[in-house]
């Protein structure tokens, strides 16, 4: 299938590694310009593209900043994809959860997404473009471990169906991915999530890894490659399939049971 994508610029957040990183891969393989911000850019992202913005997303002015920078050249925006995300460590239930650390996971994953996007929309109403925001099968899951960035990616959900129904009409389409457990850095890396998880069960973290898809009931046996999930991005950024408004797309090997 020719995706027609070609030509057309990019901005991609939370770009440095995991599913941001196999995102602006998957852009540039199809001849997409892309603009990638990163709080910390890794040499695999420079290789990938030499328009990186060293910036925090999670600050009041990073996501503007960011924006600025791709249309600095005179070059329009085409697609905004939200990546930038996460959650800084799993609690012990809600009474552990203190406001700053409520504050820090909204403004990395939700406000960060309102940001770009207020200062993106101008430009993509322009030249009818794409948001794809990544949220999280979290949404639908209410786990006291992650009370706080479950809840951001719910209200991530609500944001694009909001934003499809405003400006769906001047031409800009606008859906979410939403992931389940993926085999980025946040399960292999040591000192991440997942290493904390594995320890605390007193598994390894391969073991953590290839048990985790029964544990947690995955119907595929196995972890979501980050390159799938940069494989729908090209599919909803190419206009394939047009009708596709404020929809969101799950990938979660099967996790979510629920209608």
């Amino acid at each position: 299938m020719d995706l027609d994508l070609a030509g057309r610029t990019a901005v991609v957040t939370g770009a440095s590694r995991g599913i941001g990183l196999e995102i602006v891969c998957a852009l540039v393989a199809e001849g997409v310009t892309v603009v990638a911000g990163a709080r910390t850019p890794t040499d695999e992202l420079r290789a990938l593209t030499d328009r990186v913005v060293a910036v925090d997303l999670a600050l009041a002015g990073g996501p503007e900043e960011l924006i600025a920078a791709a249309l600095a050249d005179g070059d329009g925006i085409d697609l905004l994809v939200n990546n930038v995300g996460g959650n800084p460590a799993p609690f012990d239930g809600f009474l552990s959860v203190t406001d700053e650390h409520w504050d820090h996971v909204l403004e990395l994953n939700l406000m960060s997404t309102v940001r770009a996007t207020r200062a993106a929309l101008p430009s993509l109403v322009q030249r009818r473009g794409a948001i794809v925001n990544v949220a999280s099968a979290n949404a639908h899951l209410a786990q006291p471990v992650v009370v706080a960035y479950a809840a951001a990616k719910a209200a991530m959900l609500n944001l694009g169906k909001a934003l499809a129904d405003e400006f769906g009409p001047q031409g800009v389409r606008v859906n979410t991915i939403s992931p389940g457990p993926t085999l980025t850095s946040l399960w292999t890396a040591e000192g991440s999530a997942g290493a904390a998880m594995a320890t605390a069960m007193g598994l390894t973290q391969q073991q953590l890894i290839e048990q985790l898809p029964a544990m947690a009931g995955m119907t595929n046996g196995a972890m979501t490659d980050p390159a799938e999930v940069a494989a729908l991005v090209l599919l909803l950024a190419s206009g394939a399939a047009p009708s596709m408004r404020g929809a969101e797309l799950v990938i979660d090997g099967g996790l979510l049971k629920a209608v």
